[in-house]
């Protein structure tokens, strides 16, 4: 009775493994650099330059905010002080110490406001990306795309970035 159940068993085994095999054999995977393909589009060139401006844009925020403290600073810290009442300079103070504040707070706020106009600016290309990638592992028969950077090793022919770059027109 043993020996029935053992053989049992073993062909049943034998028949799961067999399917998954076939499951296997008719599963074709491919990968792809995502981040290739993103730098290659002629959008993220026109992002980058975009993401510059701003940046260059906040740095001059800051050299101007910088430039009026100082001002301010000096014009308290001169002679000229004794023109002014005392609420006058007690407010002038008031406001040179909220300068100061927003100058410390600049640097934090200026990289929340750089990595939200990132977003706003890389979310399309990222998106247009990701679509062209899935139509063409569809077109292909691709079951299965992996990031090339999640991989260790991968053969060259599975590399689906080709025909990614030829869908998109890039060279």
């Amino acid at each position: 009775m043993k020996k029935i159940v053992t053989i049992v068993l073993v062909a049943a085994g034998l028949m799961v493994a067999s399917n998954q095999s076939q499951a296997q054999a008719t599963a074709k995977l491919g990968y792809i650099s995502i981040a290739e393909v993103i730098t290659a589009m002629p959008e993220y060139k026109k992002a980058d330059t975009a993401m510059n401006d701003y940046q260059n844009a906040l740095a001059q925020q800051f050299e101007d905010y910088k430039k009026e403290f100082n001002e301010q600073d000096s014009l308290l810290q001169s002679k000229d002080t004794a023109k002014f009442t005392k609420a006058v300079l007690e407010l002038k103070r008031k406001n040179l110490v909220e300068m100061y504040q927003k100058l410390q707070g600049w640097n934090q706020q200026a990289q929340q406001l750089a990595q939200a106009k990132q977003q706003e600016l890389i979310t399309p290309i990222q998106k247009k990306a990701l679509e062209t990638v899935q139509s063409v592992a569809k077109e292909n028969g691709y079951t299965y795309i992996f990031t090339k950077d999640a991989l260790l090793s991968y053969p060259p022919a599975d590399d689906i970035l080709p025909l990614v770059k030829k869908r998109l027109g890039l060279k």
